[in-house]
């Protein structure tokens, strides 16, 4: 049974007094511990299904047809889109977490790193039957366990930080601790690298591999950056106007795209030898 799998998605946005169809009648599915992309050029509908799984959607948009269905850690399925806010509240962070495109616009200024990322502990109580101190004690040795993790030097220093006095990658970090403290069974990346230079990318998309292998978090990496596709992903679903048109395994797809658009997007991606060329 798949851990997430999306029957019939469709999702309208309003632009004026009308709604328009943005996303048309998708399907797919994401297994237990697997990271699968949804790729493609931007406009195609990928954030917005992505963020219908939490039902995170922008004021003018809703869904309008289809089923998401979860199965929580109860083994229990479940359809998202039918649920009450409170069930809701008590996946969103705990089972189902999400890493936004933009650390910065994501974090909130008036908050300490280290109390962004232990509240995510408290509003979903881990420690319930602890005393106030104790609880305390705990969320900041959980905190920095997490810091270290996400290779931070100085994870003391950062816990005290505020976000203006993060760079980019580290604020990227932070997010993922926020999204990973609660060891998550579903990690939705919503093109987490495409603000960072590339040595801050590569090392996200590590850091993301070894959260996906130590606590088997499956992971949905929304990008339009086939190349980091190609080499973070093991399946893709390519996305073109609200639709799925192809999906498969990376190796597969890549090698014999079925689909023309696919096969335009991977003959744009620069080729090396091509980089920096003056021919």
């Amino acid at each position: 049974m798949p851990l997430l799998e999306v029957q019939n998605l469709a999702i309208s946005v309003k632009r004026g007094k009308k709604y328009f169809e943005a996303v048309k009648g998708i399907d797919f599915s994401i297994e237990q511990g697997e990271i699968a992309a949804l790729a493609g050029e931007s406009g195609g509908g990928k954030t917005l299904s992505a963020l219908s799984v939490l039902r995170l959607l922008p004021p003018l948009a809703k869904i309008t047809g289809g089923k998401i269905l979860y199965t929580n850690s109860g083994n229990e399925t479940i359809d998202i889109t039918k649920i009450d806010k409170k069930t809701l509240q008590r996946i969103r962070g705990k089972e189902i977490s999400v890493i936004f495109q933009e650390p910065g616009l994501s974090l909130n200024p008036l908050m300490r790193a280290g109390d962004q990322i232990s509240e995510v502990l408290s509003l979903h109580d881990h420690y319930r039957s602890e005393t106030r101190v104790s609880k305390t004690k705990i969320s900041e040795r959980k905190v920095l366990e997490m810091l270290e993790k996400l290779q931070f030097s100085q994870p003391e220093k950062v816990m005290r930080s505020w976000p203006h006095q993060l760079s980019g990658g580290m604020c990227q970090r932070v997010m993922i601790a926020i999204a990973a403290i609660c060891r998550p069974r579903l990690l939705i990346a919503d093109e987490p690298t495409s603000s960072l230079d590339e040595t801050n990318k590569g090392h996200i998309l590590s850091l993301l591999s070894q959260i996906n292998r130590e606590f088997g978090t499956a992971i949905l990496f929304i990008s339009h950056d086939l190349t980091v596709v190609r080499n973070f992903c093991s399946r893709c679903m390519i996305m073109y106007s609200g639709k799925i048109i192809e999906e498969g395994h990376c190796e597969t797809l890549f090698s014999s795209p079925k689909h023309p658009y696919t096969a335009g997007l991977i003959a744009a991606i620069p080729k090396k030898e091509s980089r920096g060329s003056n021919g």
